[in-house]
């Protein structure tokens, strides 16, 4: 029988450091003091050292500076009670290299104090590129690079900083060759470059892009939702541009902007090198967009709701002034009427002359107060059923009477349209922009008036409520295709006084008197223009589902003889003027200043047949707790009030009785005669 050979023997000391040399994780051999005693190449790489400059390392070196101190404590606990930990604990770590980098460490600890060695073996594994350890890499770094966003948003109330910051942000991330923000211009046909990195030779900011399906944006936009191109899939739904092309950006990412479920444009990112876009990158896209649509429409509604309070402060100052005007004027014009009269001025053609000179600047000092109520809403409006249609096509056939016949008139209105708004003030304020549109069309063009029934006002509008009347709105636009405006003249369209006109040309009270108009009626204005693009003016009117009444031209009935007039005004001009205009009807007047010796006339049984007071009578009782005081006792008199400040007049026609007659200031001996009329038969 053969005898078995001998195994080789085999030199351990050789084999384990063979295998500490070959072993692919990074070991570390070291002390109770911490020192490393001996490491292998692994750790060397891991490290960055060299490996003698490893050996006699204190092993706290290896670790971050902000966790060093806890570290060397837990170390001297260790050494006390020394347990194996296996690698795998999911007790990820981070390691100091050399270059002061860290990398993203899993240890395992091997005590070789049973073995009476007093060392410890410590097995370090660099997990950096392990699939799961970079997806939770880049999503905290995505997480806070829009937390920096997040807190630029916040802080800054100017959108071009993150229109500027966004696109860079998603070129720093994605690793990408090119971003771009793109946002949809106010008539949707187009998208506006509103920031970019990595533009090519010839784009800039400020170009615009048009709006089809046959172009990237155009197709986020169509389908409301991210889009991934290259080359082999864009040639049945989207092309890339030539440029594009050319200069090897193939590869590309679209995600829209989008705010609580309207798109605003979109960021586009592109690569010159093969780019799979994964889930991750295409979230993290969303929420870069998100963010920026969310900051761009909050900047849009705070400009919005300043704008408006801003008019509205110029409002409450222009309608005070406007009192103190009306005042002066009613003294101005009912003085000239009266001097209209006066037998020995007939002869006298210089002062006739001069005479209607004055009464013509007074009328339009009284239409410039109109104006400026208006605008501050303190106007009485009197509101009706108005067929927007015949109203359209009235309007139209007076515009083509008088306006250049270069301009064309176009009329886009049919059917049963109707809104409730005061006829008169409507046509005003319809005119005044047709007529802002014929100075912006010198060479000519189209004009173009176009009604459409309109449930709900886009989110684009500002308005005093958003909440839609019961039959939704009759949108009015007014468009034209002259020379437009630029942003910042459109901002302040609706501003009183403003204007681009030249000198003498224009009052800038125009557009102003509209939008008081508009806002006093429960609706809401809009505006869209660009330089050298025209401009269009949308009125948003409440509709009305009710037929238009019939509307009643009749006369006014004469007034009758020796009506008795109890007039109560504060001014003594302005009541001399009221007294010689009464005395002209033949009226028995009997004069107060303030409402309390008014009050004790009738108290002592005096009759009267119209009360004529002002509402503001300085200190003491108003005009209004007067003619309810009065009319409590004397139902069959009829009263009449009047102010030169029409907010009194908005809020009196608001509270008072229906059979009140209101009139405001200045106002002429036939407008006085017909409010009489109307109060006494009332």
């Amino acid at each position: 029988m053969s005898k078995r050979p001998e195994p080789p023997r085999i030199d351990e000391s050789s084999i384990f450091r063979a295998l500490h040399a070959a072993y692919p994780d990074a070991l570390l051999v070291v002390d109770a003091a911490g020192a490393i005693a001996l490491a292998n190449p692994a750790a060397a790489a891991v490290f960055g050292y060299e490996m003698d400059e490893l050996v006699g390392l204190g092993v706290e070196m290896l670790v971050p500076d902000a966790v060093r101190s806890r570290h060397a404590a837990y170390r001297s606990g260790y050494a006390r009670d020394p347990v194996p930990r296996p690698m795998g604990t999911d007790m990820s770590l981070v390691a100091r290299r050399r270059d002061g980098s860290e990398v993203m460490v899993e240890i395992a600890l091997s005590p070789l104090q049973s073995h009476g060695l007093p060392y410890t073996v410590a097995a370090i594994r660099a997990i950096g590129e392990y699939p799961r350890v970079k997806q939770a890499l880049r999503r905290e770094r995505y997480s806070e690079l829009l937390a920096q966003l997040g807190r630029v948003a916040v802080d800054t109330r100017d959108p071009e900083v993150l229109l500027a910051q966004v696109p860079q942000v998603a070129v720093d991330a994605l690793q990408a060759d090119v971003a771009l923000v793109l946002l949809l211009e106010p008539d949707g046909l187009a998208f506006r470059v509103a920031g970019g990195v990595g533009l090519l030779e010839g784009e800039r900011i400020g170009d615009l892009v048009p709006n089809r399906r046959d172009t990237l944006p155009g197709q986020v936009l169509a389908q409301g939702r991210p889009i991934i191109t290259d080359a082999a899939n864009s040639q049945d739904r989207y092309a890339i541009p030539r440029s594009y092309i050319e200069a090897g950006l193939r590869h590309g990412v679209a995600v829209p902007l989008s705010d609580r479920g309207r798109i605003i444009g979109a960021l586009k990112v592109r690569w010159r090198r093969d780019a799979h876009v994964d889930g991750e990158e295409l979230r993290f896209l969303e929420s870069l967009s998100s963010l920026l649509a969310t900051t761009l429409q909050r900047t849009r509604s705070e400009e919005a709701l300043n704008h408006a309070a801003r008019l509205e402060s110029v409002g409450q100052l222009t309608g005070g002034i406007a009192h103190d005007f009306n005042n002066l004027l009613t003294v101005i014009q009912g003085n000239l009427q009266v001097l209209e009269e006066r037998p020995g001025l007939a002869n006298d053609a210089q002062a006739v002359k001069l005479l209607t000179a004055a009464t013509r600047a007074a009328r339009r000092g009284a239409e410039l107060t109109r104006k400026l109520l208006a605008f501050s809403r303190r106007q009485v409006l009197q509101p009706t059923t108005v067929d927007v249609p015949a109203l359209l096509e009235s309007l139209a056939d007076m515009l083509r009477r008088t306006v250049d016949q270069h301009i064309r008139i176009e009329v886009d209105a049919a059917g049963a349209l109707n809104c409730r708004a005061d006829p008169g003030q409507l046509e005003s304020a319809l005119l005044n922009i047709a007529i802002n549109a014929r100075d912006a069309m010198p060479q000519g063009g189209v004009l173009r008036f176009r009604a459409s029934a309109c449930r709900a006002l886009p989110e684009s509008v500002f308005a005093d409520r958003r909440e839609p009347p019961a039959a939704g709105f009759v949108a009015i636009a007014i468009t034209d295709t002259g020379s437009g405006m630029s942003e910042e003249v459109r901002e302040r369209a609706f501003e009183p006084f403003f204007t681009t006109k030249p000198a003498g040309r224009g009052t800038g009270l125009g557009l102003s008197t509209v939008y008081g108009f508009v806002q006093q009626s429960n609706g809401a204005l809009a505006i869209e223009s660009a330089l050298g693009a025209g401009t269009t003016v949308t009125l948003y009117i409440p509709a009305e589902r009710a037929a238009a009444p019939v509307h009643d031209a009749s006369v006014e009935d004469a007034l009758p003889a020796g009506l008795r007039v109890l007039l109560v005004e504060d001014d003594a001009e302005v009541r001399q003027v009221a007294r010689r205009f009464l005395d002209v009807f033949g009226c028995r007047v009997t004069e107060c200043a303030t409402a309390e010796p008014a009050r004790a006339r009738l108290e002592a049984g005096e009759a009267y047949d119209l009360l004529l007071s002002d509402i503001a009578l300085g200190a003491g009782m108003r005009g209004t707790e007067l003619a309810a005081w009065a009319q409590d006792r004397y139902p069959e008199m009829g009263v009449l009030l009047v102010s030169g400040f029409s907010k009194e007049l908005v809020d009196a026609d608001r509270d008072s009785p229906p059979e009140w007659e209101l009139l405001g200031k200045p106002y002429t001996r036939e407008e006085l005669a017909a409010a009489i009329s109307r109060a006494v038969r009332r």
